[in-house]
């Protein structure tokens, strides 16, 4: 019985089929976990997000997937700044800078 295996005696098309799958597959579960990463638990669907790293690490190309397809809250249009109006730049420099009227009594 022969162990060792030769990849020279595989297809190219198939070796670069294998590769661009597997690409994909380590994309998606970085993505999925530097998302978990970043979001609140509050946004995430178990309230749990160790439970959501499991499941992506475990089952490699199913677990990003139902991560994003269901893994997440959506985002209220409520919880955004300036969500659902028009700002203009003075707009925002107050907001970030305090309006001309504070800043005239400094």
């Amino acid at each position: 019985m022969r162990t060792n295996f030769d990849l020279s005696s595989i297809p190219p098309g198939i070796l670069i089929g294998v590769s661009a799958v597997l690409l994909v597959q380590i994309a998606l579960a970085v993505a999925a976990l530097v998302d978990v990463h970043r979001r609140p638990a509050a946004t995430v669907v178990t309230g749990n997000k160790w439970v959501w790293v499991l499941v992506i690490v475990v089952s490699s190309f199913l677990g990003p997937i139902l991560y994003f397809a269901v893994g997440r809250k959506p985002a209220h249009a409520v919880d955004q700044p300036g969500a659902g109006r028009n700002s203009s730049g003075a707009d925002i420099a107050d907001a970030l800078y305090g309006s001309d009227a504070k800043l005239a009594h400094r």
